[in-house]
């Protein structure tokens, strides 16, 4: 029997655990999911549990309980360290672990110690995790009281950056619909070269889309910008220019501010540097394998990929839904093939395929491949979006609690968009 340990229980953690366990049965494999706590989180959802749209409980999922009925194990321990020379992963309550496979899907480390005063723990609020997106509620109901000016803003490295625009017109939608948008400027600071870049050198026209959505809000900007520290009332910022060069310094005054952080591998996995680069992010082959260790697989945020392209600002390439699962399935197609001796052959699609909410109407972007050139470049707003992004979540909650296999972007999104399944 192969031992295989996952290393994360997000939605690639979850999805890969599933997808082994259909693979491969008890007598062949023992499969153990590692996670931080015992909640699965449906993390496209804490915007909306960040304006009190959701609550926790609503985008959460007990994940032994649904992972056990599978026969899948769970440690809600969390890893202390990966140890590839031995093939073993150190608990954190000091026990130890051996694998056969070990795939790393751990979602990213929040670098909010990379620019002065962000975080939850200093003077900005995180839709990262669902614990963060909470905290930042309880911080948007003092809001309300009093409200006042609003800053959000992806600082430099970010490689994420459709949280930041759904979570600056899911406000802007909220405070409409409280008859307060009047009392409330917004600004959106980006390290994004020009809006709409969102770290895949634009989608179609997302540039004009995505400028044309924040003027209709009455919502200001500040693109190719280094946040360089945040006080508990202002935000500063230095914008270049397309050279690099200093155009001008801001100071941004806030009383609510929401920004998203760089992302760097996890600390338990960037410690064993022959799987990583020098963020910590895990190095894989065409088959979703560390060069270095082949029976280490990785999917998801915590995989590295290189930028689309230089940015005056360093901005970070995006790992989408759609991503995660082509990587996902391919890393158990090899890991399948590896155990009956065969070759390992299966590789995945890096496509990019987003749903971003807007509170009350939503945009759609596609991009095949993810780095142009592109066979497939499409982009399109409307309501349908908003009420596509809602039944997503209510289908993916369900496939995490029955340990359905589908593959929901191949076989409904593309579907539901009108473009052809590719491969």
């Amino acid at each position: 029997m192969k031992r295989i340990i996952v290393l994360g229980a997000g939605i690639g953690g979850m999805s890969v655990a599933y997808e082994l366990r259909a693979a491969l049965s008890r007598e062949r494999a023992q499969i153990t999911v590692i996670g931080e706590g015992t909640r699965f989180s449906f993390t496209p959802s804490n915007p909306w549990v960040a304006v009190g749209w959701r609550a926790p409980a609503d985008v959460q999922v007990d994940a032994p309980k649904y992972l056990g009925r599978k026969h899948i194990d769970f440690e809600a321990a969390g890893a202390e360290r990966v140890m590839p020379e031995s093939n073993q992963v150190l608990l954190r309550d000091g026990r130890t672990l051996n694998y056969d496979y070990l795939v790393v899907c751990t979602g990213p480390r929040l670098a909010f110690d990379e620019v002065e005063g962000l975080g939850p723990d200093a003077h900005t609020q995180s839709i990262c995790t669902t614990e963060h997106a909470q905290r930042a509620w309880l911080a948007y109901s003092e809001f309300l009281k009093q409200p006042g000016p609003i800053v959000i803003g992806a600082a430099p490295g970010v490689s994420c950056f459709g949280p930041a625009y759904e979570f600056a017109m899911i406000l802007d939608a909220d405070l409409r619909k409280r008859k307060l948008r009047d009392r409330v400027p917004m600004t959106y600071v980006t390290s994004e070269p020009y809006i709409g870049h969102m770290g895949l050198g634009g989608v179609g026209d997302s540039k004009g889309l995505l400028e044309s959505e924040l003027r209709q809000r009455h919502i200001k900007w500040i693109s190719n910008a280094k946040i360089t520290g945040i006080s508990a009332n202002e935000l500063r910022a230095t914008e270049l220019d397309d050279r690099g060069q200093v155009l001008r310094e801001h100071v941004i005054a806030h009383q609510f501010a929401m920004v998203m952080p760089p992302f760097t591998g996890v600390d338990a996995v960037r410690q064993a540097a022959a799987l990583c680069n020098p963020r910590g992010f895990v190095l894989i082959d065409a088959h979703q394998r560390n060069p270095t260790h082949p029976n280490v697989y990785a999917a998801g945020v915590c995989v590295a990929i290189p930028p689309v392209e230089a940015t005056p600002v360093p901005t970070g390439a995006p790992k989408t839904g759609f991503m995660i699962e082509s990587m996902v399935s391919a890393i158990v197609a090899n890991i399948k093939a590896d155990i009956e001796g065969r070759a390992v052959e299966a590789k995945a699609t890096w496509n990019a395929i987003c749903l971003a909410d807007m509170g009350d109407t939503g945009a759609a972007f596609v991009a095949i491949p993810q780095i142009p050139p592109r066979n497939v470049t499409w982009a399109k707003v409307g309501k349908w979006v908003h009420v596509a992004k809602i039944a997503f979540e209510k289908y993916f909650l369900a496939k995490m609690r029955s340990g359905n296999t589908e593959p929901i972007y191949e076989k409904y999104v593309l579907k539901a968009l009108g473009i052809e399944r590719l491969k």
